[in-house]
């Protein structure tokens, strides 16, 4: 017993040394092996981008589009109703003395590219567009910082324009916007929108055809269901022949699960963009209080299962 005590003794600088040599060439072995398996995962699994979702929640922040595109295969059924009094009227109906109602069809043709078509009451416009959405947001700062959508709009007014001889494309305009949005936070959303709008015949000689304009919006969510809208166009080139305002509005958005329901009072009675962006002819304020009350609803109908689009 003491002869093996003395030799285990007589070895313990080698045995060390043997043993520190085994951590190391273990720990080499693991490091390249794990190298490998980083590497098998970078290629199985790459960087995939993280964008932002819904940086509006509708298509429309409250009464002019936002850069929100509809889902491939989603139809939304929208309604859209505007509400005033005429100051000084002789005559008054239960709600209101004057109504314009829109209906309208939007559907996803991509996740990218919306069409869309509708018909007013007022002057009795119709009108169809495209949006398609060129750049998207992303969350981990990598891409580029907004999103962008590119929206063109073109309408028919049925009513007469002019009292003199016009052919059906004189009552054609067009409406070409670039919708530019940043989510800055869960809550706060805004956008701004180069806007150019040509009629292909003046309202009075002394009108501009082509009109530019610049929107401005943004959202705030007060909590997961609810979120406070604004909106402003400014005009650079207004109409001569008339007194116009800058479109206005301030309302209250309400999701409720494939519902969209959006209150707003604004100074648009008009709903159609050429239209509300260019011919406001009454000002938002306190003094007149010639207000214009409007409620959209929008109803979202996913047409195929999600689950059988991913599979063909």
């Amino acid at each position: 017993m003491i002869k093996n005590r003395n030799l285990i003794n007589h070895y313990p600088y080698k045995m060390r040394m043997l043993l520190f040599v085994c951590i190391i060439g273990l720990g080499n072995i693991t490091s390249g092996t794990a190298q490998e398996l980083l590497n098998v995962l970078d290629q199985e699994y790459p960087d995939t981008p993280q964008y932002e979702l819904a940086t509006f929640k509708g298509s429309r922040i409250s009464i002019g589009h936002s850069v929100e595109n509809r889902r491939k295969g989603v139809l939304d059924i929208v309604h859209m109703q505007r509400y005033w009094n005429i100051p000084n009227a002789t005559t008054q109906n239960f709600i209101a003395d004057k109504l314009n109602a829109r209906v309208a069809l939007e559907y996803g043709i991509t996740d990218r590219l919306t069409f869309g078509a509708g018909g007013s009451t007022l002057d009795g416009i119709f009108d169809s567009f495209l949006k398609y959405q060129l750049v998207r947001q992303r969350r981990d700062h990598k891409g580029f910082p907004l999103s962008i959508t590119l929206f063109q709009n073109g309408s028919y007014k049925s009513k007469r324009i002019t009292k003199g001889t016009e052919d059906w494309s004189d009552r054609l305009a067009f409406t070409t916007q670039l919708l530019m949005a940043r989510k800055f936070s869960p809550n706060l959303s805004l956008q701004i929108a180069p806007t150019l709008i040509h009629r292909n015949t003046q309202l009075l000689e002394q009108d501009p055809q082509t009109q530019f304009a610049i929107g401005f919006g943004g959202r705030y969510k007060l909590d997961g269901h609810v979120a406070i809208v604004s909106e402003y166009y400014y005009v650079a080139n207004p109409l001569e022949s008339r007194t116009t305002y800058g479109a206005f509005a301030l309302g209250v958005n309400w999701e409720v699960k494939n519902l969209l329901l959006q209150f707003q009072l604004t100074n648009a009675r008009n709903m159609v963009e050429d239209a509300f962006i260019t011919q406001t002819i009454n000002n938002f304020n306190f003094e007149d209080g010639n207000f214009v009350f409007g409620a959209n609803a929008t109803v979202s109908i996913q047409l195929f299962n999600k689950k059988q689009k991913d599979t063909k």
